[in-house]
């Protein structure tokens, strides 16, 4: 059984049609690309996994149960971690409290004892979750940081900032939007690594990129969307080598 599982998942906008009859597997304990051109869907399929959008028609299931036109927090409490296109960090706060704010997530204490810190049951909460934010610093190479303020990252930084937060909620699913846009080459080559730590860490990594390079030289499994339509799902070097995946990306002109 997949772990996460799109069957024929679509979504309209009017009567733009975003999304088509997608279906799509990913797999426990693979590193799974999507690649298309410029306005293909990709992250609109990763905003119907996480619930920013519901989809129209079709479904979406996580560790066989299904999560489509639940509520963002809901699945991310169920396992699903994501960055997104954009970096949102929270500038004024340190690197440490923006890694802390997804880790709060997996707090268990009542509200009386969260406003009051005092119960001893939450003070070992909060050093349990100072850990763990701690650790998934660890893992993009930013403990040594903690205590900066995120605006003052250099810019590959506060992109491995937004992956350890997403890593904080411990999700068994890790989303990627465009983890390595913007970075250098010595940039996206410490990305590669940390992304292939953190797949060997147990999470499973589903990720969007333009960056041929760097999705074929990291990923499993590519799926290719144009249009909304999946048009190629398979091993690096078949997808490479698929004609339609070279006809959407350089014309149909490429193929003859």
């Amino acid at each position: 059984m997949a772990l996460l599982k799109l069957d024929n998942a679509t979504i309209r906008f009017g009567g733009l049609v975003a999304v088509n009859g997608v279906n799509l597997d990913v797999e426990e304990g693979e590193i799974m690309a999507l690649i298309g051109p410029n306005g293909a869907g990709k992250s609109t399929i990763f905003n119907l996994i996480t619930g920013i959008y519901p989809p129209t028609e079709g479904g979406i299931s996580f560790k066989g149960k299904s999560i489509a036109g639940l509520q963002p927090h809901i699945i991310a409490g169920g396992g699903i971690g994501r960055t997104f296109q954009n970096i949102r960090l929270f500038n004024e706060l340190t690197v440490l409290e923006n890694v802390l704010i997804g880790a709060h997530t997996r707090g268990s204490w009542n509200l009386t004892g969260a406003l009051l810190k005092l119960l001893p049951p939450v003070r070992r909460e909060e050093g349990r979750l100072l850990e763990l934010a701690i650790r998934c610093l660890s893992q993009v190479d930013l403990a040594h940081k903690a205590y900066e303020l995120a605006c003052n990252l250099p810019y590959g930084e506060q992109r491995r900032l937004e992956i350890a937060r997403a890593l904080a909620i411990e999700p068994a699913l890790i989303l990627l939007d465009e983890p390595a846009a913007g970075m250098n080459p010595q940039e996206k080559q410490t990305l590669l690594t940390m992304v292939r730590n953190i797949r060997a860490s147990g999470v499973t990594v589903f990720l969007v990129e333009h960056d041929m390079k760097f999705v074929m030289g990291l990923s499993d499994r590519i799926a290719v969307l144009d249009y909304g339509v999946k048009i190629a799902d398979g091993r690096p070097e078949e997808v490479r080598a698929n004609p339609a995946v070279i006809e959407a990306y350089l014309g149909k002109g490429a193929t003859n």
